[in-house]
This record gives structure tokens, C-alpha cells and sequence, in this order.
């Protein structure tokens, strides 16, 4: 028989067959593997990555059926650098991503491709983002060397024969094709051809990078699908606030990193608001995918089925909801190894710990200092856990309705110090687009750039838009139009700061105060006062029991600055005329129609 040809194959689909042989040809691997979704099959791969050193088998009776795995030293996160958008033409991706002709992204590809999989087996996982046969959902095929990626996309989607059977029906699906290969950074790809509904990923273990139904399709790919379909393919959380009579109300929210998006997702409701009753369910804390019903509103789904979170700074205080769901069934990347063989972080709970081995390896303690006097630390800054959201004592019971949830809400938020209210309300969808288009975050001491300066990431989409980012805001300009019932708009920012530096909002739970008020404007039970920007709470209607701010700083919190927000100006004008011009004339007049209010009005 034909070596690297598929043999006894579990689908009679000839478009999935005819690939896989294909792809089988050019990578060179001594076997075929089909994923088919059973737990035997997880064992067995679970044991083989013991036995090869790709996982290590933490505690089993802290710690079930949870494993620990290291990454190359120089392969710990998205590589933005080598992420690309390839399209016919350059205009297509847009200012907004890398670009590469699908010519000559094939042809370099290849090249690194070829018996790239030589010595190893190659297996091919069915999978499905979003619940399988699901108008919302979408079908990928992931090839792929790696056991590590096989495992994380058992956790992160649906995967196996039911997906399969499904392809049965209909065989429109992504081809996704990755390899470790060497592992080498000069030799690492991630290339996205929207035109072809293709990924390959080539030279990387990191998750980010290789589980290709992640930021890669539910984003990448996706967004360019949505924008032709007429739906949204969203970086934002899903999250349901349960009233004591019943009611669920569901929130889409957009946070670039290092905003407490996750945390937001799953949040418990404060000490001061639980004698109301509330209660938050959890439907995803990063992707959305939504479309329009036949009721002429939003409904969304969360295509995905698991976390991957980010390690450092989860703890009890922060999350502990995410600290209860990583307790079992969970793949820990690049944390610190204890010696009784449980995990920790900087940040977790607890007390740091007398020794350990670090995530390159190492033996480590703490204060530990390297060749430039800085500390050792245990766990890599973006360390992380892949785990199931059936874990998670907050998953929504909907997490598999066909139908997804019905959006009332969408709120974009970042982190500034200064300018952006605690909390303002869009006066429409054009001016919500507007808002989200603008949206965007202060550096900090551990981002590369001034510190304060403005990065914008509108919609915490950036890194994430499949193609021109202006083309984009049309799209949800045009959105906004197929709806009868739009969700409501709004920014926050839980960042703001005093003249001392500190935070003047306590953040986590106590953000359920904010979305109460959200939730009032939604159903029409609260007034608000009208600002340049849009309309802010009075201070009597956000309900504060339990938490004492000090005087006055409530209302600093909901100050608008008209000096300030003539400044933000500047660089929003900056910002669209990258864009040129294919910015859409509706968002210069949004901001036309801010400054001419900014100078009518006075704070």
C-alpha cells in the first residue's frame, strides 16, 4: 500500500479524504491517527505523553487528571510578527495585519512543511466551534504532530465522531495544518488564507499559535466569513446576570488583555449586592459568535468548549471560579512544578513556595536574582491553563443550546487612567461602533512603548480582524441596520486613577454594580445624564451598599473632562487616518459631532 495515503478511513467524505492525502504527501509522517472524541483514546495519548516527556502527570489526588507541560524557551506566545493575513491583494488584509500574497505564503510554507512530520504520526481531529449541527457552529479539520495539540482541542472544542457524521452532510470545512516541525523561530509561520478557508501553522508548540480552532478560525477566519454572512465573529466574553425571579439577561463584552475580561466572565456578586439575589452564569470568557434572529435581535453562542486562561494573577481574590475549575482535568503550561507535584504561579494562592522547578526547567527559589538583578520567576508571565468549562462552577446551562443566548448588551472597555468614565452609555448603534472603534489602552511598565500612551485595539480586535479593519466598522455600521431590536452600547473602565495614583474603582465583584446599572438602561428603568460622550450614570442610581467609596469619588469616577477628552481626540484622528480613504464617512461624523459637542458643552 501507498505509504502516507489514508487508509480505513472513519468518513466517506472524498473532500476531507483527498486532503488529508494531500497533506499526508507533503509532511511525510509514518502514520495516520483519526481522533474520534473517546475517552480511551485520550488515555492513551495521556500515557504516550508521559512516556515521551511532553507532559508531566501532576498529583492525582490534588490534582486529577491534570498534566504540566513546558514549551520552547522561545515559543511562549502569539508571535504577531509571523502571523499572517494572505490575500490576493494587500489591501484586502488591510494596515491592520501582516500581509503575504497566498503565492508566496504557500510556496515558503511548503518548503518548511516538507517531511516535516517524518518519524512521527500525523493526526487528523474533526472539530466543531460551536454545538455540532448548529446554524451558529462552524466545522475545521486540525492536522497536526503534536499529542500536546491533540489533548488542548479535546478540552477546547468538540471533537471526533459526531463531527465527522456531520461532514456527511455538508463538506464545507477548514483546513487547518499545523507542524512543529523544528520548532525553530526562523522557521515559524502562522498564515491565515480567509479566501481559501485555510490555516498553517508551521515551527510552533504554543497554544495560541497551533490550536488552530482558536483566534485562528473563530476570529481570524471567521471574522472575513461573518462579514460575507452577515453575523459577528467577536473577541468578547458572554456572560448571564440572573435576577431572583428568574430572568437571565445576557452581556457581550470586548477587553483588550490585562482588563479582566475572564474575571468579568465569571464573576460572584458582592457581599453588599447578594441580598438581591443575583447570580452570574458563565457562556464564554473570549470568543462570541452572534447573529441576527428572525426576532431582529442578537443572539450569540461561545463556539468553544474550554479555558485557556492566563496562570499569573489567578487566585481566590481575583477569580475563584477559575481557581475551582483548574483543579481537575487540566493542562498547566509553563507554571512552576512544587515538589509534592502540584503547580503555582506568581500570584496564586497561598504561600510562594521554598523551591520548585521552574517553567524552562531549572531548579528554582524564591528571590532568586538572574545576571541583571531581577527575579527569577517561577512561571512565565503568560503562562497558562487550558481546562473544560464544564468545570466551572458558574457554566451557563446553555452552554449547548443551538440557539445561543439573546444579547442585550454589548460593552467595550480598556484601561485608562484618565478620560474614560467608570461607565457611559452609547447615544446609538453608529455612535456605539464609533465608541468601540476608538476604545483602547494605556502601556504599562510591562509593555513595550511610553508609558501612558494610548494603544488601540478597537473591539479588542486588532490582533484578531481576518481583514481590513475599516471594512470591519462598515460591517458593523451594516449590522447595526438588519436589527430591530440592537443590543445597547456602552464603554467602562475600571482603571481610573486619582491624582496619587491609585485606583479610585475596586474592580472584580463589585463591577456587578456597574452592569446593574447597564442592565436598568437596557430595560428602560433608570435615567442618565447626558454627556459629550455619551450618557453617564447619576450617582444615586449605581447601588453602593455595602461599599463606601469616600466622598466625592463616585462622581470622579463618572467626571467627563472636556480638555481631556479633546486630547483623546488627537490621537483618534490619528488612529482613522491610517485607515485612509476607506474609513467609514460614519465614524468622521461621529467624531465630527463629539468635538463640536466637547466645544458646546462645558465637563
Amino acid at each position: 500500500m501507498e505509504k502516507n495515503k489514508v487508509q480505513n478511513t472513519p468518513t466517506t467524505n472524498k473532500k476531507l479524504i483527498e486532503w488529508v492525502n494531500r497533506m499526508a504527501k507533503l509532511c511525510g509522517p509514518d502514520k495516520i491517527v483519526w481522533i474520534d472524541g473517546s475517552e480511551e483514546q485520550k488515555l492513551i495519548l495521556e500515557k504516550e505523553c508521559v512516556a515521551s516527556g511532553e507532559l508531566i502527570r501532576l498529583n492525582p489526588e490534588k490534582l486529577p487528571g491534570c498534566f504540566l507541560h513546558r514549551t520552547a524557551q522561545d515559543d511562549v506566545a502569539r508571535t504577531e510578527h509571523l502571523t499572517f493575513i494572505c490575500t490576493k491583494k494587500k489591501h484586502d488584509a488591510g494596515p491592520n495585519n501582516n500581509w503575504m500574497s497566498p503565492f508566496a505564503a504557500y510556496r515558503k510554507a511548503r518548503a518548511i512543511f516538507k517531511n516535516a512530520m517524518k518519524g512521527r504520526t500525523m493526526y487528523v481531529i474533526p472539530f466543531s466551534m460551536g454545538p455540532v449541527g448548529s446554524t451558529f457552529s462552524k466545522i475545521g479539520v486540525e492536522l497536526t504532530d503534536s499529542r500536546y495539540v491533540v489533548l488542548n482541542m479535546l478540552i477546547m472544542t468538540r471533537c471526533g465522531e459526531a463531527v465527522l457524521r456531520q461532514l456527511e452532510k455538508n463538506d464545507d470545512f477548514t483546513r487547518c495544518l499545523h507542524s512543529k516541525a523544528e520548532l525553530d523561530i526562523k522557521k515559524r509561520l502562522i498564515l491565515h488564507f480567509p479566501e481559501d478557508n485555510t490555516i498553517w501553522s508551521v515551527g510552533s508548540g504554543y497554544g495560541g499559535n497551533v490550536l488552530l480552532g482558536k483566534k485562528c478560525l473563530a476570529l481570524r477566519i471567521s471574522s472575513f466569513t461573518a462579514k460575507k454572512e452577515k453575523w459577528l465573529a467577536e473577541h468578547m466574553l458572554i456572560m448571564g446576570i440572573e435576577e431572583p425571579n428568574g430572568h437571565i439577561e445576557y452581556i457581550a463584552a470586548a477587553f483588550p488583555s490585562a482588563c479582566g475580561k475572564t474575571n468579568l466572565a465569571m464573576l460572584i456578586p458582592p457581599e453588599g449586592l447578594r441580598v438581591k439575589g443575583y447570580r452570574v452564569w458563565t457562556v464564554g470568557d473570549d470568543i462570541a459568535w452572534m447573529r441576527v434572529d428572525t426576532d431582529g435581535s442578537l443572539w450569540a453562542i461561545n463556539p468553544e468548549t474550554g479555558f485557556f486562561g492566563v496562570a499569573p494573577g489567578t487566585n481566590s481574590n481575583a477569580n475563584p471560579n477559575m481557581v475551582k475549575t483548574v483543579q481537575k482535568n487540566t493542562i498547566y503550561t509553563n507554571v512552576l512544578l512544587k515538589p509534592d507535584n502540584t503547580v503555582w504561579w506568581e500570584g496564586a494562592d497561598g504561600e510562594v513556595p521554598s523551591q520548585g522547578i521552574d517553567w524552562k526547567g531549572n531548579p528554582w527559589k524564591p528571590n532568586t536574582l538572574d545576571d541583571e538583578g531581577k527575579a527569577i520567576k517561577g512561571a512565565h508571565p503568560n503562562a497558562r491553563f487550558t481546562t473544560p468549562i464544564a468545570n466551572c462552577p458558574s457554566a451557563s446551562f446553555r452552554l449547548d443550546q443551538h440557539h445561543g443566548v439573546p444579547i442585550s448588551a454589548i460593552i467595550f472597555g480598556g484601561r485608562r487612567q484618565h478620560v474614560a468614565p467608570l461607565v457611559y452609555e452609547a447615544f446609538n448603534w453608529q455612535h456605539g461602533v464609533f465608541v468601540g472603534a476608538t476604545m483602547g489602552s494605556e502601556l504599562t511598565a510591562a509593555q513595550v512603548g511610553k508609558l501612558g500612551q494610548v494603544r488601540r485595539d478597537p473591539m479588542a480586535m486588532l490582533p484578531f480582524c481576518g481583514y481590513n479593519m475599516a471594512e470591519y466598522f462598515r460591517h458593523w455600521l451594516n449590522m447595526g441596520k438588519l436589527m430591530a431590536k440592537p443590543p445597547k452600547i456602552f464603554h467602562v473602565n475600571w482603571f481610573r486613577m486619582d491624582e496619587k495614583g491609585k485606583f479610585l474603582w475596586p474592580g472584580f465583584c463589585e463591577n456587578l454594580r456597574v452592569l446593574e446599572w447597564i442592565l436598568d438602561r437596557c430595560d428602560n428603568t433608570v435615567n442618565a445624564m447626558r454627556t459629550p460622550v455619551g450618557y453617564v450614570p447619576y450617582p444615586f442610581n449605581i447601588d453602593m451598599t455595602g461599599l463606601n467609596l469616600g466622598n466625592g469619588v463616585l462622581e470622579k469616577l463618572l467626571n467627563v473632562d472636556k480638555e481631556e477628552w479633546q486630547e483623546e481626540l488627537k490621537g483618534i484622528n490619528k488612529f482613522f487616518a491610517e485607515f485612509k480613504k476607506d474609513m467609514p464617512r460614519e465614524l468622521w461624523d461621529e467624531y465630527d459631532a463629539l468635538l463640536e459637542r466637547l466645544k458646546k458643552n462645558g465637563k
